[in-house]
């Protein structure tokens, strides 16, 4: 397996880019298209083959965006924002959908299920996770997310910097079946969806887990990137560590599966991106596009069916406001 760079482009944002996601295609829309969010409050929406520009700039949050969720009908997006508020939109028009108040807590990583009926947000400092209904945009559920048993006491820390149980991340399983998210602690929650219970937290990690996605093809096979610069990944359904990755020389910020579940992509505070073999369990590929922190990675699904490796793509974003378009083969 291999990354080849197509394309990097500068000054894609006025600030840093901290969220990428990509857009399946639609009913209206036969191309997938790239989603990315500034700190400098906008939404942006690329072409997946030259990273033009597809639409202006989206606005509607008061402070910057952190993460990003495409639908899988490929019509509506969402993005969390640094004001507490959640923004759904439709991708071609960008017209605001629902606004969704997470207040009084933050709003920070969030994924629509496999159906695209639940809207999974993380609380933050309310150390809960929040699920909408897609359908009416009503609040059904409000996942507490408890602290592992034998967790040391949270450490004093400075004004406004989240210490134990604060909420990071979500990822659903490709069944739909399950719900992992997680803390500032390095625990990982795992949640079965049907009856909104708390299975068991997975541990290994002792510094925040800033993201985690499931395999595409193996509901139990969970993935994180943690600030402890290590890559791990469970049996989600067993609670075991399978195995810790290690390679970046800094804390890794974002973590995405390739659609047929054989590679690993990672964004790093040490400024690179790199590929991992998961059957290797091993890094294969190291690439220093970007000058800056990496704070997204991003496969483009394959909505093909075929489930090749062939049609791979990757996105990454960084403090440095570039957007990098890698071929995956």
């Amino acid at each position: 397996m291999k990354l080849s760079g197509i394309k990097s482009a500068e000054s894609c944002h006025d600030d840093s880019i901290w969220a990428a996601a990509w857009v399946p295609p639609s009913t209206s829309r036969a191309t997938s298209l790239l989603l990315t969010g500034s700190l400098d409050e906008s939404v942006r929406l690329w072409h997946s083959d030259d990273l033009s520009s597809a639409a202006p700039p989206s606005r509607g949050h008061s402070l910057g965006v952190v993460s990003l969720a495409a639908h899988p009908s490929g019509s509506l997006a969402a993005a969390t924002s640094l004001d507490s508020l959640v923004r759904v939109f439709d991708v071609d028009t960008a017209a605001s959908v629902a606004l969704l108040e997470a207040a009084p807590s933050e709003a920070w990583g969030l994924q629509f299920n496999p159906k695209g009926t639940l809207l999974a947000v993380a609380g933050g400092g309310s150390a809960t996770v929040k699920l909408w209904d897609t359908a009416t945009w009503q609040l059904v559920d409000t996942l507490a997310v408890p602290r592992p048993e034998g967790a040391r006491p949270d450490r004093p820390a400075p004004s406004g910097i989240p210490t134990g149980n604060f909420i990071l991340a979500v990822a659903w399983s490709p069944d739909g079946r399950r719900l992992a998210c997680s803390s500032y602690d390095g625990s990982v929650a795992v949640f079965d969806t049907a009856r909104a219970k708390l299975l068991h937290h997975l541990s290994g990690h002792h510094m925040p887990v800033r993201s985690l996605v499931f395999s595409p093809v193996d509901p139990r096979v969970l993935f994180t990137g943690s600030d402890d610069s290590h890559v791990h990944m469970y049996d989600a359904d067993g609670r075991s560590l399978v195995a810790a990755m290690s390679g970046h020389a800094g804390g890794v910020s974002s973590v995405d599966a390739s659609p047929d579940g054989a590679a690993l992509a990672t964004g790093s505070a040490d400024r690179t991106v790199r590929l991992w073999d998961v059957g290797m369990r091993a890094a294969v590929q190291t690439m220093a596009n970007h000058t800056d922190h990496v704070w997204g990675v991003a496969f483009r699904p394959d909505t093909s069916g075929a489930g090749t490796r062939a049609a791979g793509r990757l996105a990454s974003v960084s403090d440095d406001r570039s957007i990098s378009l890698y071929d995956h083969s």
